[in-house]
Order: structure tokens, then sequence, then C-alpha cells
């Protein structure tokens, strides 16, 4: 008989595996995703968990607390990232992550439940090296795991109605330091601060020292609101970020920016320096006169 009980769970996958075998050969692929299996299996039980399936380059894990579930995700990353057995041609094999903390049935060594299907869905949301999960997750952490979250989309899951929050884990410290405002980083280095000034036709911001960032999307709540039907509810942010400017796609459509110089450039889930000045069109490449353009001026103070 099932047991109704709250868990994290946790689902870990290689990234690109088809293309292993295609350019590796099968008995050098399967070794390398079996050392990959292995890490994730090791992180498991390391932070109290379990490891409740292994399918083919994926695993499935799960934790009594959303905390420990992310103390494993943090542990395989960075175990893969710099593991010596898993380069292909100079490049390291990555993995994917995705975690959701709720009700679960277990039984008979098994869980089930809309908490199991949340956390797949966060998994195939995930980019390479990346850790993806919830707002209902994210409530359940710890304040030192909670400072390292940024909300990265709002999403409608396949097969649920309601919309779902995600946010990306950072896990590497260069990530975590890179939350600090850089505008303070800078001052300290003795560089000129960065200032950007963002315009529509009836929207001027600027970010600086005292706004180091801003989002943008259709929904009311950003800080720059542009509306369309290619746009995202948050579609990007922008940041000050080691006293550059950041742009980071956060949308299904993807983000356009075009320089003064006509140079193009298009990024989704992704990120980009932003230099100089031009137009950024979310969602499609921006044109001149469209209200839906953002104008864009890079500025030293």
């Amino acid at each position: 008989m099932g047991k109704d009980i709250e868990l994290a769970i946790l689902f870990a996958d290689v990234v690109g595996s088809t293309r292993l075998f295609e350019e590796l050969g099968d008995l050098r692929a399967r070794d390398m995703i079996a050392t990959c299996i292995d890490v994730m299996r090791t992180a498991t039980e390391q932070y109290n968990g379990t490891v409740i399936k292994t399918m083919g380059d994926e695993v499935m894990s799960t934790f009594p607390s959303a905390d420990e579930a992310l103390n494993a995700a943090a542990r395989m990353q960075q175990q893969i990232s710099v593991h010596s057995q898993l380069r292909n041609d100079g490049h390291p094999v990555a993995i994917r992550i995705g975690c959701h903390f709720g009700p679960v049935v277990l039984e008979n060594r098994d869980v089930f439940g809309a908490t199991v299907h949340t956390a797949n869905r966060m998994t195939s949301q995930a980019k390479a090296g990346q850790i993806v999960t919830t707002a209902t997750t994210v409530e359940q952490l710890a304040p030192e795991w909670r400072a390292s979250v940024r909300q990265i989309d709002i999403a409608t899951l396949k097969g649920q109605g309601n919309e779902v929050t995600l946010f990306e884990v950072l896990w590497q410290t260069e990530d975590v330091t890179s939350m600090v405002p850089a505008i303070a980083l800078a001052g300290r280095e003795g560089r000129r601060a960065v200032r950007l000034r963002l315009r529509t036709p009836d929207q001027e911001v600027v970010l600086d020292e005292h706004r180091p960032n801003v989002s943008l999307g259709r929904a009311e709540d950003n800080d720059f609101v542009v509306k369309g039907n290619l746009i995202s509810r948050l579609h990007a942010r922008i940041e000050i970020n080691r006293n550059k400017l950041v742009l980071i796609d956060q949308s299904t459509n993807g983000t356009f920016v075009q320089s003064a110089g006509g140079e193009e450039a298009f990024v989704r889930r992704d990120s980009m320096q932003l230099k100089g000045e031009g137009m950024i069109g979310l969602g499609r490449a921006p044109e001149p006169g469209s209200p839906q353009t953002i104008r864009f001026v890079c500025e030293e103070g």
C-alpha cells in the first residue's frame, strides 16, 4: 500500500548523449555516461538521498529536504564539470538538473504523483550546466540557498494548467558572486561605473549603482513593460555584472539585439553583454519606430 509523504524529487541527465555515441563510439560513450551516473549516485547518497531509478543517461533521486537536494545537485555539477575522464574533444560533458519539492506517493521503492512530473519538467527546462527549480521549492530553502537562486521564467508546463515560476540555482562560486551588484566591485577596483539607458516612446529606465537590474516583459509587474503576443510575461533581465551590462534572456521566443552599426545578435535562454548603443526586440527583430522596440545606450559615469 502506498504512503503519502513530502519529498524533494531530483532528475539529472546527461546533455547530448546521442551525440556522444555518434562522435565517440559506443564503448567510450557508454563509459562516460556510466561515470556520470556514478557521480550522480554518489552525490545523492552523500546528501541523504535515495536513487529511485536510473534510465539510460538519467538518474531520479529523492531527498528529505529541498536543501539536501540542492546540495547534491550542486555537487553533481561541480564534480562533472571538472572530471578528467568526462571530456569530449577538450570540452566537458555536461548535465542538466531539475528539482521540485512536494507531496508524493511512495510505493514499492518508487514514487508517483504530480510532484514527480513537475520535477521532470524542470529538467527539460534546464540547459547544460543548469539546475532549475520551482518557487514552491525555493520557499522550502534555508536562507543560504535562497540567496543563490534567481527567477528565470514563468511558464505553463505541459499537462498542467497553472503557471509555474522557474528559478535557476547558482551553484558556481562566480555565479553566486555575480548576484552582488557589480557596481560595488567596480568602485573598489577603481573603474568607472557603467550606466544603461533604456527607452521606448512612452518609457525610460536607467540602470546604475542605485538600480543594478531590471526585468522586461509583458506582465505589469516588470520594471519595463512591453506588450506583444511573442513577448513572455518575464522575457528578459538586464543587470550590472562585474561592471558589465548583461542581458539575460528568459523567454520562449528569444531576444534580438541590433547595434547602431548594424550588427545583429540573437539570444534565447542565454546571456550577452550590451555595448555601445542600439535596439532590443523582445520575441522579434527590432524595427525603428515600433512601439515594441527598446532603444539602449551604454554609458560610463
